[in-house]
Order: structure tokens, then sequence, then C-alpha cells
């Protein structure tokens, strides 16, 4: 049997994957948690051989859930279940520790897969988002600017772009307003850009929102 945890702050999507997995006589949904604080002390209290992980959650959540998670349980399989695209977030979430990437518009018997493969010790990702790993990791002279971003600051840029502004951002990610405006700064000249509007044009460019 296969004891999920499922991770996702709107109840509607919890139960709708509830549902889903009822259906399948090997995979029992042990918990379920509203945010990333909460899927930790799940994590720490109980185990799970799977965990089904939204990345934007409020408090602890995308990468440093997935690296917290990690350090905890590090047999703990991580199966993203993001609204973002694979292309743009797969590789981060993978180097830092998970074990599929999967986006919430892909079909119920999908994910069904994607799970068992998981738990059973596979990794789950698209041939597109492979060969975008396998690029980045021979150093191809293609990649785009946000890629130079540290996962702490692509956490901000993305918040940034979302609309949040720095006192919002640093309520959710627990951070001093002065830290995020730092990481705003570092972000702007990484990626040669001089103002958050132009952040924006980017990510929707790309399809980072």
């Amino acid at each position: 049997m296969i004891r999920v945890l499922i991770a996702d702050d709107h109840k509607l999507v919890r139960d709708g994957l509830k549902q889903i997995l009822a259906a399948e006589p090997d995979i029992e949904v042990a918990a379920e948690a509203g945010d990333g604080d909460e899927a930790l002390t799940r994590v720490r209290g109980e185990d799970f051989d799977l965990a089904l992980l939204d990345l934007s959650m409020p408090g602890l959540a995308g990468i440093a859930l997935i690296r917290r998670l990690r350090a905890e349980k590090p047999k703990l399989r991580i199966l993203v279940l993001s609204m973002h695209g694979e292309q743009q977030y797969a590789a981060r979430a993978l180097k830092a520790g998970a074990a599929g990437y999967l986006t919430k518009d892909s079909a119920s018997a999908q994910l069904v897969g994607a799970i068992r493969k998981v738990a059973a010790g596979g990794v789950h990702i698209s041939e597109t988002a492979a060969a975008a790993l396998v690029a980045a990791a021979a150093g191809g002279g293609d990649a785009l600017p946000h890629t130079v971003l540290s996962d702490r600051e692509f956490e901000v840029f993305r918040l940034l772009v979302s609309g949040q502004g720095l006192t919002g951002i640093a309520d959710r990610l627990h951070l001093s307003v002065k830290t995020v405006s730092t990481h705003k700064t570092r972000i702007l000249q990484k990626m040669g850009m001089a103002s958050t509007a132009e952040l924006v044009r980017y990510a929707v460019e790309n399809k980072l929102v």
C-alpha cells in the first residue's frame, strides 16, 4: 500500500485528489495538509511513502519545502503537482529532491501512474522537461536569465511577478522586508532589468506566470 500525504492549500483540490485516489486499491491517502508548515509537521510525526505537493502554498513552500521535507525524511518520495508549467519549474524541483513533476491539468490516469512510478523509486517527468534538464547540465549557452537565480531569489521573483509587494513577500517567506528588498535588487541585476514591470513582462513572455 502506498501511503500518500496530500499538501495543497485549496480544499477543493485536496477533496478531488482524494476522490481520484480512493478508487485505487494500492493507494491510501493517509493525511492531508493545507500549507507547507502543516505538511512538515505531518511528515515529522508520521511515515509516508509519498508526498504529493503543490508548489504555491502559504508559509513554507516551493523549493524550500521540498528541501526541508527531504532533510526530515530522506526516504520520502516527493511528487510535485503544480499549476506552474513544467519546463519552467521542474528542473528546480528535481534538483531540490523531488522525484517527479506533474501539472494540474494532467489526466487522473497520468497522476495515478506517476504516483506508482515515483513510489517505486522512479522519476516522472516529461520528455521536454528532461531534455531541458540535460541541456542545463551540459551548460548550454541559451539559458534564460531567470535560470541564474538562486532558489530563494527565484521564489522572490515568482512572487514579485505575481503582483505581491515587498511586505507581502516578507510575510509569506518569513523574511524581513529589508532582506526581500536586497533579493529584489540582486534579481534585477542578475537578469539585467531595471524594474518590476520588466520582470513581469519577461515572466509573461516566458510563461512563468
